[in-house]
């Protein structure tokens, strides 16, 4: 006797931290034999997900659906379920899936008549339930992370909890105070920015120190989640000296009364007699303070051009060394209380990047990125930021975020933009903006020989990086098994050809559901010195003669993204400086290493470049992933 397939059991959802093992289980009856298929949430088979339990290790959230089916092409689905992944880095190594709280309520004081969200987030395998409770008391339907609660009043005052549970355990958040301020009491003014801009530089090749791998993802997250505060970001990766100087330049010339700027540097650093020095990719070994860019002289032109908040973020090793030589010739600057250092690490320590799967971060980056979105003063989201690197198992001991600050107001990343007053400045700060930022806009090209139509798209990774896509259109009755291949002229060097980049800088594109037929990656495009042409060829078989056939065109696209700024333009060399510095005035100048020695993942590499001479340096080649310690006497 036939019975249709039944689900008895259906897979629950978890919450889980990235890269925890969950299985997923599903139990039926039927007829005969059953058989199993995972499905994805694009509604892909899942390879090798042919068993009632399926057991996945996830960096993001995903879906699944299991399809359960007889030998008589009966078959049901279950229900979809949710594995969703929360970072959160204090998660026991033997936790086995009880309610661990992520996020507690925040107490709060509004005004009459307000609405107040509260939210508590957890945790859990399975996924946890939610109960929220006023004054000890159940409030009825509210069982999801987030309660909103409108029009506040006196009845609404209270001390609010939130109960998690799940099948193994129950567990309370931290009590939130609610209070109604005074009708009296008048709101605090709103701060406001006239403008928003951010430069944000990464360097990882470089020619005579160990190369890094975390600047590139840093700096991309960065940029997206500055972008959703309303920043106008310039991000540029693998600068010389004297591209670091000149962007910096640029980016001083966005600067106003009013604006909000952001400078952001990820790579090899250090520190010298209490000032902090930004390593170039081509700075020679050893490198003095010539050879870098001073911080603290960055700032101070940041105050001259009376900017409202300045903000500088450092994610950089700033051991000491000794050195023989001119100190950066800095002025004092006016106390404007206005000014933000948030530095990754301590005096006369080190910053460490880590790789975790298929992702590297600075640890550093890693936790300003988790709160650098919170409305709230920027000097606390730093404080949020140490406090989340302090308890980090893998920097514990070894790395401690230092913060200093001259605000004299509660001034946020996240304050509203406000342009009125300021129009033609605001055009002259668009235009400047625009011109390190515009893509080239979409191209066909037509093989009239062939008639094969191809599509040329471009995408920015960052604005000295990108990315050229080339799709055919419409083939012919006289071409079949068409292959496209990009090239340009001049020829840019792909610096993310290495093991592990390229296959993180490919993460970055946006997937738009559809697969180009090939791509072309540009990049240090801040080097053009003309026009950047694409040459597009085109190998395919005539149908009738059934020869391999060639077509080739070119495009013209000017100068892209940062190459319109002309960096290298910009800033004579320094003549006296010409034995010790390298400059670049073309790609080939410029020597990128294929094979650099990185940690294992889940263990922490220093950002720091040893400063010794090549002949008498250690071998960057270690057996154990510890930090190599630095000899200040060389």
């Amino acid at each position: 006797m036939r019975t249709e397939v039944v689900i008895l059991q259906q897979p629950m959802s978890v919450c889980v931290p990235p890269n925890h093992e969950v299985t997923l289980r599903v139990q039926a009856i039927g007829t005969g034999a059953l058989k199993y298929q995972w499905f994805d949430k694009q509604q892909t088979e899942v390879a090798g997900g042919t068993e009632p339990e399926l057991t996945v290790s996830l960096q993001r959230s995903g879906k699944y659906t299991c399809r359960v089916s007889d030998l008589y092409c009966n078959y049901q689905f279950t229900e979809w379920v949710k594995v969703r992944i929360l970072d959160e880095a204090g998660v026991s190594h033997t936790w086995r899936g009880e309610p661990h709280i992520v996020i507690h309520p925040i107490s709060q004081t509004v005004k009459p008549g307000e609405t107040f969200t509260l939210k508590c987030t957890a945790l859990g395998k399975p996924v946890p339930a939610y109960q929220w409770y006023r004054n000890g008391r159940i409030l009825p339907k509210q069982t999801t992370e987030t309660l909103r609660i409108e029009n506040a009043s006196a009845d609404t005052v209270g001390s609010y909890l939130c109960a998690v549970s799940n099948i193994l355990e129950e567990r309370w958040s931290e009590a939130a105070e609610i209070e109604i301020a005074p009708p009296d009491q008048q709101p605090a003014p709103t701060l406001m920015a006239t403008d928003k801009v951010a430069l944000l530089i990464g360097n990882l090749n470089y020619n005579n120190h160990p190369g890094l791998m975390a600047p590139t993802m840093d700096v991309h997250e960065l940029a997206n989640l500055l972008q959703q505060l309303g920043f106008r970001v310039v991000a540029l990766l693998d600068l010389t000296l004297q591209e670091m100087q000149a962007a910096i330049d640029k980016f001083l010339q966005l600067l106003d009364r009013g604006v909000y700027a952001v400078f952001y540097y990820a790579g090899h650093g250090y520190e010298h007699s209490g000032r902090n020095y930004l390593v170039a990719i081509d700075a020679p070994r050893p490198y003095r303070t010539e050879n870098c860019v001073c911080v603290q002289k960055v700032m101070h032109n940041m105050q001259n051009r009376k900017a409202q908040l300045n903000v500088i973020l450092l994610d950089t090793c700033r051991k000491w060394y000794k050195q023989k030589g001119p100190l950066s010739d800095i002025k004092p600057s006016a106390p404007l209380g206005n000014t933000v250092y948030g530095y990754a690490t301590s005096e006369d320590a080190e910053a460490f990047e880590v790789q975790d799967g298929g992702k590297s971060t600075g640890i550093f980056t890693k936790y300003l990125n988790k709160h650098v979105l919170k409305p709230e003063r920027v000097t606390h989201v730093l404080e949020q930021v140490s406090e989340n690197l302090g308890k980090d198992p893998l920097v514990r001991g070894r790395q401690v975020v230092e913060i200093r600050h001259t605000l004299t107001e509660p001034r946020a990343l996240t304050d509203p933009v406000r342009t009125s007053g300021h129009t033609m400045e605001l055009r002259r700060r668009d235009a400047c903006w625009k011109q390190a930022n515009v893509l080239p806009c979409r191209r066909s090209l037509d093989f009239q020989y062939c008639g094969v139509k191809v599509e040329l798209s471009f995408s920015a990774l960052f604005s000295n990086v990108l990315v050229v896509f080339a799709t055919v259109r419409n083939s012919s009755a006289m071409a079949q098994d068409c292959t496209l291949i990009l090239e340009s002229e001049p020829q840019m060097q792909d610096i993310f050809s290495g093991s592990g980049r390229s296959e993180e800088m490919d993460s970055l594109l946006v997937n738009s559901g559809e697969t180009p037929d090939c791509t072309l990656r540009l990049c240090c495009l801040q080097r053009l010195q003309g026009s950047l042409v694409i040459k597009v060829t085109l190998h395919y078989t005539h149908t009738q003669t059934k020869e391999r056939l060639t077509e080739s065109k070119e495009l013209d696209i000017g100068r892209p993204l940062i190459a319109s700024c002309k960096l290298n333009q910009m800033r004579p060399v320094d003549r006296r400086q010409e034995s010790r510095v390298h400059t670049v005035d073309h790609m080939s100048n410029i020597r990128y290493p294929h094979h650099q020695n990185h940690p294992r993942p889940g263990r922490p590499y220093t950002r720091k470049a040893e400063n010794r001479l090549q002949s008498s340096a250690k071998s960057t080649s270690t057996s154990s992933n510890e930090p190599e310690e630095n000899d200040e006497n060389d």
